[in-house]
């Protein structure tokens, strides 16, 4: 199985004795997916709502502990991109999210899915 979750990353630098131009570059951050049951496969769950990031700011720090920035490098901005998975990883999330549907307080997988990652699945 191989899934990663990827998001869009503005990073700003603001060093003490220097300057930089740009200041600001973007970049794709991917978050390897972590496979069902296993801890930290609900990451979809906890981090997104509809397609898009649920709370920001919470998010940005999230992305700055995960790249291991220091200080003078702000997370200026961090948005979902996708969920780029095989068959397989999709086969394991939509069996184990069916396993436990009343953790998502819906009635459907589909309903799931749509709920927390939107239109944003791209299976190669």
């Amino acid at each position: 199985m191989d899934a990663e979750y990827r998001f869009r990353v503005t990073v700003r630098l603001r060093p003490r004795d220097a300057r930089v131009d740009p200041d600001r570059f973007d970049t794709t951050m991917s978050i390897p997916a972590v496979a069902p049951p296993e801890p930290g496969w609900l990451l979809f769950r906890d981090r997104l709502w509809r397609g898009k990031v649920g709370d920001p700011p919470t998010f940005r720090r999230f992305v700055r502990d995960r790249l291991g920035l220091g200080p003078g490098v702000d997370v200026v901005s961090a948005e979902f991109a996708e969920l780029r998975t095989d068959e397989a990883y999709l086969t394991a999330l939509r069996s184990a999210i069916a396993d436990d549907l009343g953790r998502f307080n819906t009635d459907s997988v589909d309903a799931v899915l749509n709920n927390y990652l939107g239109s944003s699945i791209h299976v190669r």
